[in-house]
């Protein structure tokens, strides 16, 4: 009798595992597109470009194996540091970006009439091209341009100021364009986040004796560490990759004060064809961007903000 009882388990334990591989072979089956994509356009780029920046290539001739060379010229090439602290300078915009977004979903998240209009018009920014944007830009930073108008009415300043050609004032006029585009953006994951959280917490706080002011800051934003942690990654990584704002309102000028790490391989690659040198840089880029992601996921994921 024991030994059918055995054989029976035995059939189910090898009827579970079968139900198992059929489960995990139709999961796979329906990740296959996504995978192939996946591959398609994410891992092969990077291997061709890896393997890429081994090579001196510009297109026209035959690609010539160069080995490590175009890392050691990155060393001493100064346009090159240039376009990497202006990249730096660049994640200035993370920060102020990340505490304005959550004012103002702090701001539209609340029940009032008509609230969904101004969410409305608050997100608006976000479905504009960015080519349009930066063109809109451009014409009011002109020197005979609406801001200069205004400033000039209202006496904050003597005489017009060209906005763009400024070698100290280019980089942050472009930033600035960055936060009020992304700024709707940003508000929808911090609304999100803020409208998961259960209104109960807020409510035991309050009844404790806690303001206002410290429910927010003990209670919510601890709460809200997980939309943090991804709206501060994806904001840091695409001020570190910004191209379109450069390259439509400044070109990288004046003096190279706006070329950014990506306007350079940019330049690089499609201007000047050396696809080479270009995948090095590259690679140095998306280094910098997984040493930024790695920081910003031990800050916000694993505690490293304390409130208290």
């Amino acid at each position: 009798m024991a030994a059918p009882a055995v054989l029976q388990r035995g059939e189910r334990r090898l009827g579970l595992t079968r139900r198992q591989w059929r489960a995990s072979a139709i999961a796979y089956l329906f990740l296959t597109p996504a995978l192939l994509l996946l591959g398609l356009f994410t891992f092969y780029p990077v291997a061709f470009g890896t393997v890429l920046s081994l090579y001196d290539y510009d297109v026209i001739s035959p690609p010539k194996f160069v080995g490590l060379q175009h890392f050691r010229e990155l060393w001493n090439d100064r346009f090159m540091w240039i376009a990497l602290a202006n990249s730096a300078k660049y994640l200035l915009v993370v920060p102020v970006l990340q505490i304005l977004s959550i004012a103002l979903a702090v701001a539209v998240n609340r029940p009032l009439r008509g609230i969904a209009w101004f969410r409305a018009a608050y997100y608006l920014p976000v479905v504009i091209s960015m080519v349009v944007a930066g063109l809109m830009w451009r014409w009011l930073y002109e020197q005979d341009g609406v801001l200069n108008f205004l400033l000039l009415k209202a006496g904050l300043l003597n005489r017009p100021i060209s906005w763009l050609g400024h070698p100290d004032l280019a980089l942050y006029a472009v930033m600035f364009v960055t936060l009020w585009k992304g700024l709707g953006y940003y508000m929808v994951i911090y609304l999100a986040g803020l409208q998961g959280i259960s209104p109960e917490f807020e409510e035991a706080a309050i009844t404790d004796g806690a303001t206002r002011w410290q429910v927010f800051r003990h209670v919510t934003l601890p709460l809200l560490r997980p939309s943090i942690l991804l709206a501060s990654t994806i904001s840091a990584i695409a001020a570190l990759k910004v191209f379109e704002e450069v390259y439509v309102m400044t070109g990288g000028g004046p003096m190279f004060r706006t070329t950014t790490m990506f306007f350079y391989i940019f330049d690089k690659g499609f201007q000047q064809l050396e696809l080479g040198y270009a995948a090095a840089l590259a690679m140095v880029l998306a280094v910098a961007v997984m040493a930024l992601s790695i920081v910003n996921f031990r800050i916000f994921r694993q505690g490293g903000w304390n409130y208290y």
